[in-house]
C-alpha cells in the first residue's frame, strides 16, 4: 500500500492505495479517505488578485478588464465616454449557459470597448478598457 495526499476542491484528504501486478486480483477496498489534518496557512504577503483585477492593475491607464473565461458577449450595457462605478455592471458574457456580469473594477470613465454583442471571446481578450 502506498500512502498519497490528496486535496480536493480544496479539502485535503489521505488515501492508501494498493499497487497491483499482473496475476493479482484486487482485494475488496473500504473507503478510507480520511480528511488530513489542515496545516496553518501562510499568510500572504500581498492579496491575490482575480484575472480580471490583475489585468486591470497591470494596464498603464488603470483599466483593461478582460475575459476572465471563454464566451459570448450578450450585452453591453456601457458607451464610450460614459463615467462608471466600482462595481458597475459594464457587460453580460454568456459561458457554458451560464450569464456573467462582468463589472468595472475602479471608478472611471469607459476609453474603449473592444468587443461587441454576439461577439464570442476567449479567456484573457481585452472586453473594456476604463481610464481614470
Amino acid at each position: 500500500m502506498k500512502k498519497f495526499r490528496v486535496i480536493v476542491n480544496g479539502s485535503e484528504y489521505t488515501v492508501e492505495i494498493e499497487e497491483l501486478t499482473e496475476g493479482h486480483s484486487p482485494a475488496p477496498v473500504q473507503n478510507t479517505a480520511t480528511p488530513a489534518p489542515k496545516p496553518a496557512a501562510p499568510k500572504p504577503a500581498t492579496p491575490k488578485a482575480t484575472q480580471p483585477q490583475a489585468a486591470a492593475d497591470s494596464a498603464p491607464t488603470g483599466g483593461a478588464l478582460v475575459a476572465p473565461i471563454p464566451g459570448t458577449v450578450l450585452n453591453i450595457m456601457v458607451s464610450v465616454g460614459d463615467k462608471v462605478t466600482k462595481g458597475q455592471p459594464l457587460l453580460v458574457l454568456e459561458a457554458m449557459k451560464m450569464e456573467n456580469e462582468i463589472m468595472a473594477t475602479t471608478d472611471g470613465t469607459v476609453k474603449e470597448i473592444n468587443v461587441t454583442k454576439d461577439a464570442s471571446v476567449n479567456a484573457g481578450d481585452t472586453l473594456i478598457v476604463l481610464s481614470s
